[in-house]
């Protein structure tokens, strides 16, 4: 599979490492290449310098042949326009978000954008850890 992700931060870094390491075609784009030192040392994707939301840099990541589009950045808007550019504009079969807002969350998921919430899954992991 081949798969582009946009930010190297700690998730980024760590998906791009695990998707290597079972023979996926990687490349992940940050705008910040002081962001690539988190990924695995033996990391044998690419790791591009550019903005997510820019389409000649999208180009680059390889985006118009990806099976998957990850948006993984600090910043929900910045992750959803993304997420819309590699879904409405290069058709990418696969495309997940992240959203960190878990009303927002539901508002993109109703919009077609597969989203997932940090902040939604985490706070239920510890709801069910302080009740059992």
């Amino acid at each position: 599979m081949k798969v582009v992700i946009m930010g190297c931060g700690r998730t980024g870094a760590q998906l791009a490492g695990l998707l290597d390491a079972d023979q996926h075609q990687v490349t992940i784009l940050d705008t910040d290449t002081y962001s690539f030192r988190r990924l695995p040392p033996d990391f044998g994707g690419t790791a591009l310098l550019g903005n997510g939301l820019d389409e000649e840099s999208l180009r680059k990541a390889g985006i118009e042949e990806a099976d998957a589009f990850v948006a993984l950045t600090q910043g929900d808007n910045r992750n959803v326009m993304a997420a819309q550019i590699a879904k409405h504009i290069f058709d990418v079969p696969k495309v997940i978000c992240r959203i960190y807002d878990p009303i927002r969350r539901e508002l993109y998921n109703t919009l077609g954008i597969e989203t997932f919430s940090p902040t939604t899954i985490f706070s239920q992991m510890l709801k069910e850890r302080l009740e059992t």
